[in-house]
């Protein structure tokens, strides 16, 4: 298993950038040829479901996901965190992600994005290199999610 974190500053609310973070279709468009699909409606929660299809045309892999801890900041900006916890439970990929929110100061957030990926069939003699693909990739999906849009 290839576990790696990546930290993320940027100028926005607490709740600015939850909004960011949890919208699934955003982070597919952030990661090459990565599509959302099956999003469940509504705000996320507990339960919410969806996945990452990776690939062209026919040849690829979903990435299905739930979320099984949700933490939202309050209404109204007033809270200072949030977390949200994603376990993988695909085929090829699993693992899960945990994305942590919090206030570095008013106005500011410091987001923390900490996840445990597997590929089916790689070996763990790969897991180094896996957690230095998984930090750019998606250290770069982070840095635009959080970019000012």
């Amino acid at each position: 298993m290839a576990v790696f974190r990546i930290v993320r500053g940027a100028p926005l609310s607490v709740t600015e950038a939850w909004r960011r973070l949890t919208d699934w279709p955003a982070h597919a468009a952030r990661v090459p040829l990565t599509r959302a699909a099956g999003v469940t409606p509504g705000p996320v929660r507990v339960g919410s479901r969806f996945t990452m299809r990776t690939g062209i045309g026919p040849v690829g892999f979903d990435d299905p996901m739930e979320v099984v801890r949700c933490e939202p900041p309050g209404p109204g900006g007033g809270a200072t965190a949030g977390v949200c916890r994603l376990v993988k439970r695909g085929r090829v990929v699993t693992g899960w992600a945990e994305i942590e929110v919090r206030e570095a100061a008013p106005g500011a957030v410091r987001v923390t994005w900490t996840e445990e990926l597997r590929v089916r069939g790689l070996p763990r003699v790969c897991d180094a290199v896996l957690a230095r693909a998984g930090r750019w990739v998606f250290g770069r999906a982070l840095s635009g999610l959080l970019a000012d849009n």
